[in-house]
């Protein structure tokens, strides 16, 4: 009898650590509670998962071009959800991403600029204000160089308010070679563009499906863009995204959309 219940003790310590060890091991991966997200130059983002309320539709309805902020941190589990929506891995077989890509080239380079307290970690805790890459296939963020660059980058865009007020901005660069060599002209020309454009799409969609207003701008001097990110020498800036709280949400509903549809239908 002594040696059944030392057997069954022994059985029921298995289960225990192997039921805690699972139970660890699900927590790091669906990026819920990461023990650890923030080891000096290296971030590591949560993991991308249903973060937000809205539906596709609603996002389509209420997605604006927003260009004036509170100044309220972007939190981190956001910010990763975005930028895995602009070009995250969608599939791990084929390393299908988020934005459509010609012949899956991917010529995209996406860089994130964070201003002093531009970003939440939780409870207090904010990432240091600094240029950082999006390292795609490990969702991860690499601190290129610390520091406050909004000033920097506002001056590289003409001075546009909204890139200094905004508490982060995405920088997208392109490789146009990886899809050159493959197309040749018609990638610089067309394909390129168009996938800057789907990206910057996806951001808007996902920044107001999680509350947050953006803008694409595309007017700036690239030589002064290339110096404050820090991008390499072939990487060639195509747009400048901020992003933060917006000092007031857009409101309409699709019933005003059907008044107008209606409406002009009847006039007819």
């Amino acid at each position: 009898m002594r040696n059944i219940h030392i057997l069954v003790s022994l059985v029921v310590s298995v289960l225990i650590v192997v039921y805690t060890s699972l139970l660890i091991i699900t927590v790091e991966y669906t990026g819920v509670q990461p023990s650890r997200i923030v080891e000096d130059h290296y971030i590591l983002l949560p993991l991308p998962r249903v973060h937000s309320n809205m539906t596709v539709e609603e996002a389509l309805l209420l997605r604006r071009s927003i260009r004036e902020y509170t100044g309220d941190p972007v939190k981190l589990e956001h910010l990763a959800l975005i930028l895995w929506a602009a070009y995250g891995i969608t599939d791990p077989r084929t390393g299908f991403r988020t934005s459509p890509s010609a012949g899956a080239t991917y010529p995209l380079e996406v860089y994130v600029v964070v201003g002093e307290k531009g970003v939440l970690v939780e409870n207090g805790v904010f990432l240091k204000p600094g240029v950082y890459k999006y390292h795609v296939h490990k969702h991860t963020l690499i601190l290129l160089k610390e520091g406050d660059y909004r000033r920097e980058l506002y001056d590289a865009a003409l001075q546009q308010p909204w890139i200094r007020s905004a508490p982060v901005n995405i920088v997208i660069c392109a490789v146009f070679e990886r899809t050159t060599r493959v197309y040749g002209e018609r990638g610089k020309v067309r394909y390129v563009p168009m996938e800057v454009g789907h990206l910057g799409q996806n951001v808007y969609l996902m920044a107001t499906a999680l509350g947050y207003g953006t803008v694409v701008v595309g007017a700036f001097f690239d030589d002064q863009v290339r110096e404050v990110v820090s991008v390499m020498p072939d990487e060639v800036p195509m747009y400048i995204i901020p992003l933060g709280v917006p000092a007031t949400y857009h409101r309409i509903s699709f019933e005003d959309v059907w008044k107008y549809i209606v409406e002009r239908r009847e006039s007819s």
